[in-house]
């Protein structure tokens, strides 16, 4: 049995502070205004994952986590996690879309890979990550925040 989920999230983006995407700090000069820290691309993957098993989102989770002083969205993503390995699914791929126009990916986007994998305890050739400007033709592309879908693939 195949199972396909499909998961978006967005934040604004700040001056200041720390920008983590996929688990990794990227910048010092931009943040992402959240409750959490604001990982645009694991809160996408949850909602993926949950989207393919049939879960709720991410906020139902997370609000609650959040007011016991959780911010780290890999702890958050270790929820659905937990229920994709009760149900017995196998993360067969995941897809990461980044409509951004700050930051740039090139010095990055392998350590993004490299992280997912590793939470994920999948193979890095198993996680693609497609970043884009979008031309500048939304708020994202613009610079004023950061979008990301996500779609994975489950077996069992």
């Amino acid at each position: 049995m195949f199972r396909v989920g499909l998961g978006q999230d967005s934040h604004r983006l700040k001056l200041g502070g720390s920008l983590i995407l996929g688990g990794v700090e990227i910048s010092k000069d931009y943040y992402l205004e959240a409750d959490s820290d604001g990982d645009v691309i694991l809160h996408a993957l949850f909602n993926a994952l949950g989207s393919a098993i049939g879960e709720k989102p991410l906020g139902f989770y997370a609000t609650p986590l959040f007011k016991k002083g959780i911010t780290d969205s890999k702890v958050f993503l270790q929820v659905i996690l937990d229920k994709l390995k009760k149900q017995k699914y196998k993360i067969e791929n995941v897809a990461i879309v980044i409509e951004a126009k700050i930051p740039r990916f090139e010095k990055t986007l392998e350590s993004i890979r490299e992280s997912l994998a590793k939470i994920l305890a999948i193979k890095e050739e198993q996680v693609g990550i497609s970043p884009t400007s979008g031309d500048g033709l939304t708020a994202f592309g613009r610079g004023e925040g950061i979008q990301v879908f996500s779609t994975v693939l489950l077996s069992k």
